[in-house]
């Protein structure tokens, strides 16, 4: 027999996981349309009801993004510049309806390769905050997640919130996004850039690039590359660079060879929308 509950507050829905095995929901857009139309067979613990989890707040060294905040929140927020690719990126999430519902725990739970959240997270260096019963810990988001549709998270353990380093919080950022249309699609590739850029050269850089593996990877060997040069070479560094990182497949939205050079494109593309005129003066 499956099971229901709705707890108000954290401690009480981590009692709950420290006593039985409950599928944590909040937005719940990838749960149900993967039930289809068979009868749910897991216990369920909506998330809800906890009023604390939803949010953005800040202390002296972090941002904090509570579990249950959803994409329309994310965009409505007022952060600095280094979050614009996060903000472009909850466009991207599915339909309005969609970034009303689902959340951005959820997202990174889910742990699709495709998950248009994560590159833009890892620009900004966050960690995951997991609770229980036992304890509460933090790691960083390229410990959490493992794989397809595998992360970190034990049983018992609850995700409560992503924290976003505040000096990683700096400079400027963008996030590209390639499909096979528009809106209302699966990323064949994408990619989120964050820069420092002081006296015309490139003082930090966080490069990610989604859907072209198992999991979401920074370029680290880009980055290097690029730490002190002028950003206007930024686009001869890029076109150099092999991105052994990555390690895509080919698939029916496209053929690895053809994922491979799309990325190098949309991190092109990404720069690009950093340069316009505006954006180096902000």
């Amino acid at each position: 027999m499956t099971r229901y509950a709705k707890p108000t507050t954290v401690d009480e829905a981590l009692a709950l996981l420290s006593q039985a095995d409950w599928r944590p929901l909040a937005g719940a857009t990838d749960f149900y349309p993967a039930q289809g139309n068979r009868p749910i067979r897991e216990n369920v613990l909506d998330l809800n009801g906890i009023a604390e989890l939803r949010g953005i707040s800040e202390t002296d060294s972090h941002f904090v993004i509570g579990a249950r905040t959803s994409w329309t929140d994310i965009q409505r927020a007022e952060l600095p510049p280094a979050f614009d690719a996060l903000k472009q990126a909850a466009r991207e999430v599915g339909s309005v309806q969609i970034q009303n519902t689902g959340t951005v725990a959820g997202n990174l739970c889910n742990a699709s390769p495709a998950a248009d959240g994560v590159p833009p997270l890892l620009t900004l260096n966050v960690e995951v905050e997991l609770r229980s019963m036992r304890g509460a810990q933090r790691m960083a988001l390229g410990d959490f997640i493992l794989g397809n549709r595998k992360t970190a998270r034990q049983v018992d353990e609850l995700v409560t919130a992503i924290y976003i380093p505040k000096d990683a919080a700096r400079g400027l950022s963008a996030f590209y996004k390639l499909g096979a249309r528009r809106y209302l699609v699966i990323s064949i590739a994408m990619a989120a850039v964050r820069v420092v850029i002081e006296g015309g050269r490139i003082r930090e850089a966080a490069i990610a690039v989604g859907a072209c593996s198992a999991v979401a990877q920074r370029m680290r060997a880009l980055e290097a590359a690029l730490i002190g040069q002028e950003f206007s070479q930024a686009e001869a560094i890029i076109g150099a660079a092999t991105m052994t990182e990555l390690t895509p497949i080919d698939d029916v939205r496209g053929s690895a060879e053809y994922r491979l050079d799309a990325a190098r494109e949309i991190v092109h593309r990404a720069f690009d929308a950093i340069s316009r005129p505006g954006k180096l003066a902000a």
